[in-house]
Parts: structure tokens; C-alpha cells; sequence
């Protein structure tokens, strides 16, 4: 496969520029042996936090810091997410190693961290230049992360210290009534799916939960992967990544899971709807078998992740609309947020998590 594939930085949006000069002589100070920057650029994709890369004359790191104007604490706290990779590291191989954490906001205009840049290929809403994708890359690729997430699921909470970074009782309830709160804050345009979908979750939590390690946004575009295997080399964006009930975490993953009859709006979450890919059905079936666990409740999940996702879309519309961002990626996201209440309106219709025709 061609090194065309790799994902690529590229020139940084003028409004979120960083002062190279600032930048280096902090890190001159605050890392070892570290070299002054030589390059600063900026990764593309991505719809929450910024994500650049910092060149060096012999190395690569990456820098992660909120976008201008977030107020979602626990999406964009980069301490949080830098001692979620530091508990992470000892017990889970397939993720950046984290550096350094800076809390002063006169370097770069918000708190950051600085983590290992892992090279490979990341799969967005289409298939990188010099990457060609068969049935059967597909079928490996979707199995692979299917295994992953149950990896992730199944790490020791208490030797490794990860119970630290949540509190599971009430998570559910908690997280209903968090993500309800943070849609209408950003509303913008009625859409009475959203509103359906968050009175039906309110009176449709399950009476029992699991707890496991979680990270909250995996998909596709989230995992680093050989160019060549197509291997899992590396998984990003822990920022959302706590202790909770698993369903949760395989509910949203079940919402980014694009199949071909779903609506186009929402092909730009997830490469999964070209033919090879695990169906949802199959996702779920495999993932239930394989961590021996009922899944009686998963229209509950399914439901939560649709409408999540679709609140992650408003708030980022939001900020669009209110002027903080320029990036005209974000003009059309009102369009992926009906998208979603129309999921997860179907999902409670037909009373299942697949073919809404």
C-alpha cells in the first residue's frame, strides 16, 4: 500500500494558529532533550478537540487543546484526558504515549498535552488516496475493532487503578440526564426526534448496569492502523473515555455504525456501510457472545447513542453558528443531527437497532 495512505497534516486554519515561538521555548523547558520546533501543523479531521503536529529536526509529536469557545468541560478537559492515558498505558498497548500536561493558558490559549504521533492510516469518510479496500479488508477491518472494543471491555479496573476515572453507580441516569441538558443549552433549530428521543430515554433506562472501562467515541476515524495489515496500531480521542456501564460505550459505537440504508448524512461518522463490514446485527451478536452477556436491552443503547451523537453534532453547529469556528465542515452538521433523531425514531418504532424500511 502506498505511503500516500498515512494520514496527513496539513497547513493550520489561520484562526487557529499557535505561536511557534512560545510553544518551543515552553517545551525546550518543560520536556527533555526535547529540540525547538521546526514545523507546526495541523490534522484535519476531527470534529471536537484541535489536534496538531509538532515536527522537531529529529521527531513528531502531537499537541491536543480545546477549540475556541467550548464550555463541555468533560469533553474538552486535557488533564483529564492525558491521566486517562497515563493509567491506560501500563495495562493497554494500543494507544499514544502521553508526555506532558500544561495547564497555563498563555501557551497556546488553553490548557494541552503533548503525546507520541503514531503514523498509519486513518479511515474517514472515505478511503485514503493509495488505499484500496476490498470485501474482505472490510470484513478484517470491522472484526478487528469489534475485538478491540471487547478487549477494552474486559481491562482490570482496581490493579490498574481505572475505577479512578468514574463512578459507575448511577452512570446511566446520570448520562441521560447530562446529554438532554447539554442539547437544549445548544439547540438551535427544533427537531421534535431529539425531543422524542430524550423523554423515551428518560422513561426507558434499564434496571440493571455492568461496569467496565469505556471510551465513549470509538469508531473508525478514532483508530490509527497499519497501512499495511491494516492492524489496530493505535486508538485516540480518550477524552470521554470514564468507568461505566459497557452498553453505553457499544450503544454509541452501534450509532456510528453506518449501514448502506441509513441516511447519507451520516457517512461522514463512519466508513462501515460499504459491503464487507460487520452488519449492526452482527456487531452486536459477536460482541454479546463474546463477552457472555445478554443483550435484551440494547434498544435502550442504540437509542441513547443516535441521540447522543446527536447532541456531539448540535454543540459543534452551535459554536459554528455563534461564530467560534469557521470551518465549513460544520455548516451542514444541523443535517446529521436530524439524521440522527430520525435513527433513533426508527429504532423506537420498529423496535430494533437495523433495517428501518
Amino acid at each position: 500500500m502506498s505511503e500516500s495512505s498515512i494520514d496527513k497534516a496539513r497547513d493550520v486554519r489561520p484562526e487557529e494558529a499557535l505561536d511557534l515561538k512560545t510553544l518551543s521555548d515552553y517545551l525546550a523547558v518543560s520536556m527533555p532533550n526535547f529540540e525547538g520546533i521546526s514545523e507546526i501543523k495541523q490534522f484535519p479531521g476531527g470534529y471536537s478537540n484541535l489536534t496538531y503536529l509538532i515536527k522537531t529536526p529529529h521527531q513528531e509529536f502531537v499537541l491536543r487543546k480545546p477549540p475556541k469557545g467550548a464550555k463541555i468541560k468533560s469533553a474538552h478537559d486535557m488533564k483529564r484526558e492525558f491521566n486517562v492515558l497515563s493509567l491506560l498505558q501500563p495495562v493497554y498497548k494500543k494507544m499514544p504515549t502521553p508526555y506532558i500536561y500544561c495547564k497555563d493558558e498563555n501557551i497556546v490559549g488553553a490548557p494541552f498535552f503533548m503525546m507520541e504521533r503514531v503514523k498509519g492510516v486513518i479511515l474517514r469518510n472515505a478511503v485514503p488516496k493509495g488505499l484500496a479496500l476490498n470485501k474482505e479488508a472490510f470484513k478484517k477491518l470491522s472484526t478487528n475493532c469489534l475485538l478491540n472494543l471487547v478487549d477494552l471491555h474486559n481491562l482490570e479496573l482496581e490493579k490498574s487503578e481505572l475505577i479512578t476515572l468514574g463512578n459507575p453507580e448511577g452512570y446511566v441516569g446520570r448520562q441521560v440526564s447530562g446529554w438532554t441538558e447539554r442539547y437544549f443549552k445548544a439547540e438551535t433549530d427544533t427537531i421534535t426526534g431529539m425531543n422524542a428521543a430524550a423523554e423515551w430515554l428518560q422513561a426507558h433506562q434499564p434496571k440493571t448496569s455492568a461496569t467496565a472501562f469505556i471510551h465513549n467515541d470509538y469508531k473508525y476515524d478514532n483508530l490509527v492502523l497499519d497501512e499495511n495489515s491494516l492492524d489496530i496500531k493505535a486508538v485516540l480521542d480518550w477524552e470521554m473515555a470514564t468507568i461505566g456501564d459497557p452498553l453505553m460505550d457499544l450503544g454509541t459505537t452501534l450509532a456510528y455504525w453506518v449501514e448502506a440504508n441509513d441516511n447519507k448524512a451520516l457517512r461522514a461518522f463512519n466508513l462501515t456501510w460499504p459491503e464487507g463490514n460487520l452488519t449492526r446485527k452482527q456487531l452486536l451478536e459477536t460482541y454479546a457472545e463474546l463477552r457472555h452477556i445478554k443483550i435484551d436491552a440494547i434498544l435502550f443503547y442504540y437509542v441513547f447513542g443516535c441521540f447522543k451523537l446527536g447532541v456531539i453534532a448540535q454543540q459543534i453547529y452551535a459554536r459554528y453558528k455563534k461564530g467560534f469556528t469557521k470551518d465549513p465542515r460544520f455548516s451542514g452538521l444541523i443535517y446529521v443531527v436530524n439524521a440522527c433523531a430520525d435513527n433513533a425514531k426508527n429504532a423506537i418504532r420498529f423496535k430494533r437497532i437495523h433495517n428501518f424500511k
